[in-house]
């Protein structure tokens, strides 16, 4: 009951990720449809529910753009689990501010990369030039789309696979 339900606006846009359990308290309430039955059913004494991989709601969501948040996981994963100034992947990762906090430089997409425990000390808290280093490729936040969010559950799940494409 804990596996992963797509589930869709009434325009079909993507819109989250919920459990089965969720999803089938939507079907049963009638706020959603489902458009996708790839599990099986969900067997209770007197009636039996389809389990659903995709759903779509009933009415319309409004609600602003999403963003990717600022975590140490999505810095890595934008960076692709490589240093941005060496090219080593892998071995002990670390995040470095490339304007140092102590000079002026904040926490946000444009200041953090991801760096190999070796170049992190070298780096020190200079600058860049400073410090005779220059990044891999420019930095700026990853573009929140469908395929980027809901990404990671395509291998277990490639019916998404059309629903997702094009958001």
């Amino acid at each position: 009951m804990n596996e992963p339900v797509l589930v869709l606006n009434a325009n079909f846009e993507p819109l989250n990720v919920c459990s089965t359990r969720r999803a089938v308290g939507l079907l049963v309430a009638g706020r959603a449809e489902m458009l996708v039955n790839g599990r099986g059913y969900v067997h209770t004494v007197r009636l039996t529910y389809p389990r659903p991989s995709i759903i779509r709601l009933g009415h319309m969501i409004k609600r602003p753009r999403p963003r990717v948040r600022l975590t140490k996981r999505e810095i890595f994963r934008r960076d692709g689990y490589a240093c941005q100034y060496c090219g080593t992947r892998g071995g002990r990762l670390t995040i470095d501010h490339v304007i140092p906090r102590h000079r002026g430089g904040d926490h946000s997409w444009s200041n953090l990369v991801t760096a190999c425990a070796g170049c992190n000390l070298r780096k020190g808290g200079r600058a860049l030039p400073e410090a005779r280093m220059v990044l891999l490729r420019p930095v700026q936040e990853p573009h929140a789309s469908a395929h980027y969010l809901f990404g990671s559950h395509l291998t277990e799940n490639e019916e998404w696979v059309s629903y997702l494409e094009g958001w």
